[in-house]
């Protein structure tokens, strides 16, 4: 599945389905988010069935703000509408697909 652009106004719509969803906050300036950008891009194409969605905080703050997002990058796993996994700073292929679990 490709990556997805999150914005407050696609938000509510890739929330509503029971898909996992693996969000991605980030920004431009962030070197580790740019270390984590290909590790992210690959877990979109392998995994079918979780939809990826890469949050830019410095164009969302509000949604970064309704997350509690106080360092990037940020990984949030959700799973019908509530959160299921979290995880913050620079992490591996494997921690991620753990978080996916």
């Amino acid at each position: 599945m490709p990556l997805l652009t999150v914005t407050a106004e696609n938000f509510e719509s890739l929330i509503s389905g029971d898909k996992t969803l693996l969000l991605d906050f980030w920004a431009t300036w962030c070197g580790p988010c740019q270390m984590l950008s290909p590790i992210i891009d690959e877990i979109a194409e392998e995994n079918g069935d979780v939809t990826v969605g890469k949050i830019n905080v410095d164009e969302e703050p509000q949604l970064a703000g309704n997350f509690g997002i106080d360092s990037i990058p940020t990984l949030v796993v959700m799973k019908n509408r509530e959160e299921k996994n979290r995880s913050v700073g620079l992490v591996s292929k494997s921690e991620i697909l753990d978080l996916l679990k």
